[in-house]
């Protein structure tokens, strides 16, 4: 039986331990009644193997433990009410508490239990949200028998675990991204174990292939464009008007951007397919999207910039060069760290990039957009297993939905 499987260690201490596993459902228990709160202790000076647990999560280590048996630890202050999974022995920090045990529990269940019904500390609220012991033992617990806090345990852990390898995925595909775009805009698209064969020059924006040229963005796009003045208004009175704050993670969700009105000599700001447009003020200033798609009649904001690549270069070219190291250091050195100042066209025209054969754009496009593809799926999978995950921790723990623990315990579907 694993550890999250079992309901306290040996070495774990307890009292007024209830006679048996299967006692009846209680309508009603405190937090108190099932285990002690504990403050924790300023960490060791010498580190080790035992993971040192803070508000925010293992942070340090120490070569001796504060606690020996699984415990949950909660938050205290900063991150008051967030709560860590110990399934080992561990040294909560002294900006939280932990749980010692009075009755026989699955840990695992509390665990999830206290994300459930989160503790938030608001109420004692200083400079930073803090819990105190009592906060944390007046809280209703609702227990059921321990072999289904077993099987509602397993149940949401094994979401959970799904959602660690989905991030997991996620993780070494970005990596996978920003490697592979570090070889095609030095080498080109040619496979891994050939670049050295690649004859390379030294240029202003670093190596890059010899037969590549090295141009200023405004000799391969026509005029960049200013956005629109308008004000943004929920009525159907004009087209859509798309601003920075409607553009999140390189996605629009068009059903949600505002209307403007406009008048008929303000054509010019038309949104159309392959148009990229670049953040030019703020927080976001140089972040770049690109428009695949238009589904509505739309104009861009003033805060936009709009560029449209000329017949030698692709958009979605421009677009993948826009995220590279290269490209930011360049926005970076015009901001000069005025971030209020953001870039404007003169900035934008005089960028430098690595132009290669259209031919080549498209295989870098392409290989690009495969692992985008993967990212995609994976990135959906994980809201999935986020959605799934907050629905079965808020019915399971409210008992709005009961699971059968001999089938879920004996690994069944």
């Amino acid at each position: 039986m694993s550890r999250r499987e079992t309901p306290y260690s040996s070495a774990q201490p307890y009292a007024n331990a209830e006679a048996s596993a299967s006692a009846r459902h209680p309508d009603a228990l405190s937090l108190g009644d099932i285990a002690s709160v504990e403050y924790g202790k300023p960490k060791p000076k010498t580190p080790g193997s035992v993971p040192v647990i803070g508000s925010g999560g293992i942070y340090a280590t120490a070569d001796v433990p504060l606690v020996d048996y699984p415990t949950v630890v909660i938050g205290r202050k900063g991150a008051a009410g967030e709560v860590w999974l110990a399934e080992g022995p561990c040294w909560p920090s002294d900006t939280t508490l932990y749980l010692k045990w009075k009755r026989p529990v699955d840990v695992a269940y509390i665990f999830y239990y206290l994300k459930a019904h989160k503790l938030s500390g608001k109420h004692a609220q200083t400079t930073l949200p803090s819990l105190q012991r009592q906060d944390v033992l007046g809280l209703s617990v609702t227990l059921p028998p321990l072999h289904e806090q077993r099987a509602i345990a397993r149940v949401l852990s094994t979401v959970q675990r799904a959602r660690e390898a989905t991030e997991a995925v996620i993780a070494a595909t970005r990596e996978l991204k920003r490697s592979l775009m570090r070889h095609l805009f030095t080498y080109g698209p040619v496979p891994v174990q050939e670049a050295e064969r690649v004859p390379l020059k030294e240029t202003e924006i670093g190596p890059v292939p010899e037969h590549w040229e090295v141009v200023r963005l405004g000799d391969v796009c026509e005029k960049p464009q200013y956005g629109l003045t308008a004000s943004a208004v929920r009525e159907p009175v004009g087209p859509r008007f798309l601003r920075i704050t409607d553009i999140q993670d390189e996605r629009v969700d068009w059903s949600s951007v505002p209307y403007c009105q406009r008048s008929p000599k303000d054509h010019q700001y038309t949104i159309q397919a392959g148009d990229i447009l670049v953040a030019r003020i703020g927080a976001t200033t140089g972040k770049s999207y690109l428009v695949r798609e238009c589904p509505y009649e739309a104009v861009f904001a003033s805060y936009l910039i709009r560029l449209r690549c000329k017949a030698l270069l692709l958009p979605e070219m421009l677009s993948r060069l826009m995220q590279t190291d290269l490209y930011w250091r360049q926005i970076d050195i015009a901001k000069g760290g005025r971030l209020k100042l953001g870039v404007n066209i003169p900035v934008l025209r005089n960028l430098l990039i690595g132009l290669p054969p259209l031919e080549e754009q498209q295989r870098i496009v392409d290989c690009l957009s495969a692992v985008d593809r993967k990212l995609y799926a994976e990135e959906n999978r994980k809201q999935a297993l986020d959605a799934l995950f907050r629905s079965l921790l808020h019915y399971l723990m409210t008992g709005k939905m009961r699971v059968d623990p001999e089938r879920v315990l004996a690994g069944e579907p």
